[in-house]
């Protein structure tokens, strides 16, 4: 596999090295010693983890004495120390830069690590203490946070099956192990189908239409394949959607656009099919074992929005107003192929394509404009200088560190003078990276046993345009929100202050969790911002005022089409995940079925198709990727309270969203958070407005 892990061999000696995890980690901040670290290292550390937390565990259940906050929830905490250690490197780096051997490790270690966890979370003894101290709470002095993570390890362990009779709790022990496995599977099955793909393209005829850009980097890609002369296209994101946008050759966008839109569902060794089935399939039968209807209702019983009825309703209207503004599109899009002579009917393939088009004829705008004024580092200084006003942080890049992969940059974060955490930026795509844009940490802030502040590694991983000879990585807007996006993530790892390592930083509800990030992206193309950062890579000017208001005319352009993928993914995810009774799924079927009964136009396809669905088979959103458009209007309300003061970077408003929403983690419920900081509850109207969806 291209680009393996960068884990430096050791010497060859006749003493067999020590196994990095079972030492202290001597490195600036305890960064992971990724020179150090060999994938032979990662099993025993886990298994020597899974160990330590259950002698952990195991005295804390022999505890004589009466169970407390302390000798209980605070024991079962910080149990897991070296688990955590090896995990969190371990999880990062299977998804940033994986290799063969690591998918699969991760195979074998998959039901080792279902067994452990529900060795633990179905332990009747460790259960009736903690549901001992929740029932005399009132005893303790606990302190709010305290509460709280009492409040969540007691629900946690009821919704994990820990009231389950013995026979019931062993059927749950199958279905998560089965799920673990799935959800695996699924993962690199995505990985494989997209990595096999190789659009290859020999005569510079077929080129028509293509930026000089992307022509050079799809030369690269075809040299580093051993094919120096033709040109290769993926699917990856920095290729396949400006292929789409621009090449003037229909039936090469056709191949491109079917070859991602089928990804697992080719009927090989790949497919996904089954697998999609399989996990609707058990999740139904979790969640009907643990008492609950469907699978939703068990997850969104502990989001904001509660119950999938209220999801569906919210995202209803939303389609409603949506779906008109995305026909409307489709007609002039039908209308400018007929004018130009075209005898075919509009198809998915050929939405980027004539988007660009009238993006064009109407605002005379195109990404291909613009991408000189976002190199990727001028755009990275921009989200510095954006948290530099609002929260006071500094960043200075380290090359005196560890780092996991020669792409991933090292930036140490500081305020006043204080070290707030670590800052890895990894941009670039490779065969041993996933696809998409994340968020996640090699170490989240909290405080350990003695109260000492512990504080956060954290690492933003994207997919950009690499840089191409002496050309930078130049982004569009749209990626420029993208990386705005994930830093909000980062900030809220960073700027988080909490004391136990449950309920810090990210550690929120799904349908919260996003408003930290996309509240981000209102500062990208703010004229004070952009006056800052965007700067042409080659001459240094600023970009013009005049493309400034074009970008601020076209934000609303092509929000029909935007929304409806966007929506219909998330209604996908909810129908798969409201089914009440298991069943067997024919997944096209059931796709086609969904889709058809929302009304989806046949121009528009979901976002993500069921079988690359990796959010929600594979990511941890299952009936969640509702989530990014419910926090939209979190984020378009929040985003007001800074605009109402005639001041995008108010102190005292980034001074309560830090103190009310970073700061303070999964310690509160997020519509309590939300109230503190803005005195109201949102409306969905700021989310309409900013869409363009309502007047």
């Amino acid at each position: 596999m291209a680009s393996a892990i960068v884990i430096a061999a050791s010497a060859c000696t006749d003493k067999q090295p020590e196994n990095p995890f079972f030492a202290e980690w001597k490195t600036p901040f305890g960064i992971p010693p990724f020179d150090q670290i060999k994938t032979e290292h990662y099993m025993p550390a886990y298994l020597k983890g899974f160990e330590e937390q259950m002698n952990e565990v195991t005295a804390i259940i022999e505890n004589q004495d009466e169970p407390t906050f302390e000798n209980t929830i605070r024991a079962l905490e910080y149990s897991g120390a070296l688990l955590r250690k090896v995990s969190s490197t371990f999880g990062p780096i299977n998804s940033a830069n994986t290799s063969e051997e690591m998918q699969a490790l991760s195979v074998e270690l998959s039901p080792l690590q279902s067994k452990h966890s529900d060795d633990i979370s179905l332990n009747e003894t460790l259960f009736m203490k903690i549901k001992t101290v929740y029932e005399n709470q009132d005893k303790f002095s606990l302190t709010a946070e305290e509460k709280r993570v009492l409040e969540l390890r007691y629900k946690n362990f009821i919704r994990n099956g820990a009231a389950l009779s013995p026979d019931d709790k062993d059927k749950l022990r199958k279905i998560n192990e089965e799920l673990s496995m799935l959800t695996l599977k699924f993962g690199q099955n995505l990985l494989a189908e997209t990595n096999s793909f190789r659009l290859v393209i020999e005569t510079e005829d077929d080129l028509a239409g293509l930026p000089e850009g992307l022509k050079m980097q799809a030369a690269g890609a075809a040299k580093n394949a051993g094919m120096e002369g033709k040109w290769v296209f993926t699917l990856q994101a920095p290729s396949i959607w400006p292929f789409l946008q621009y090449s003037e050759k229909r039936e090469l966008r056709e191949k491109i656009f079917k070859a991602y839109e089928n990804r697992g569902n080719n009927g090989n060794e790949n497919d996904n099919n089954k697998i999609v089935a399989d996990i609707a399939r058990l999740r139904v039968e979790r969640a009907s074992l643990l008492g609950y209807k469907s699978h939703a209702d068990f997850v969104l019983e502990r989001n904001m929005a509660g119950n999938p009825e209220t999801v569906i309703s919210f995202l209803e209207q939303i389609w409603n107003a949506a779906l008109p503004v995305a026909k409307a599109e489709a007609m002039e899009q039908s209308a400018l192929i007929r004018r130009e002579g075209g005898n075919f009917k509009l198809e998915p393939w050929d939405w980027w394509y004539y988007t660009e088009k009238i993006k064009k004829e109407k605002y005379d705008l195109d990404d291909e404009l613009t991408r000189p004024y976002f190199a990727i580092d001028n755009v990275r200084d921009g989200m510095f200088y954006v948290a530099g006003r609002l929260y006071d942080l500094e960043f200075a890049e380290r090359t005196d560190v560890p780092s996991y992969h020669p792409d991933a940059r090292v930036y140490e974060v500081t305020r006043n003078g204080q070290h707030i955490g670590i800052l890895f930026i990894d941009n670039f795509p490779r065969a041993s990276k996933r696809g998409g844009a994340w968020c996640t940490a090699f170490r989240g802030q909290h405080r350990d046993s003695k109260g000492k502040m512990v504080t956060p590694l954290v690492s933003i991983v994207c997919n950009f345009t690499p840089p191409s000879g002496d050309k930078p990585s130049l982004l569009t807007a749209e990626e420029a929100g993208t990386f705005f996006h994930e830093f909000g993530h980062a900030l809220h790892q960073l700027l988080s202050n909490s004391t136990y390592p449950s309920i810090s930083g990210t550690s929120v509800a799904r349908d919260f969790v996003e408003l930290p990030s996309q509240i981000m992206e209102h500062w990208v193309l703010e004229p004070e911002v952009l006056n800052v950062y965007a700067k042409h890579y080659q001459t240094g000017e600023v970009l013009p005022a005049e493309i400034i208001e074009k970008l601020d005319r076209a934000g609303k352009f092509n929000t029909g089409f935007i929304t409806v993928e966007y929506v219909a993914a998330s209604l996908l995810d909810m129908e798969f995940h409201a089914i009440t009774t298991p069943e067997n799924i024919n997944v096209q079927e059931f796709e086609k079925k969904a889709m058809d009964k929302y009304g989806l136009i046949s121009e528009i396809i979901p976002r993500y198709r069921s079988t690359y669905f990796n959010h929600i088979f594979s990511g941890g959103y299952s009936a969640g990727y509702y989530s990014y458009i419910w926090c939209e209007q979190l984020d378009a309300d929040a985003f007001e309270a800074f605009k109402e003061t005639g001041d995008i970077f108010n102190r005292d408003v980034a001074a309560a969203f830090e103190r009310e929403i970073l700061s303070k983690g999964g310690s509160a419920e997020p519509r309590d958070l939300y109230i503190n900081f803005r005195g109201k509850q949102p409306g969905i109207e700021a989310l309409l407005r900013n869409r363009g969806l309502m007047n």
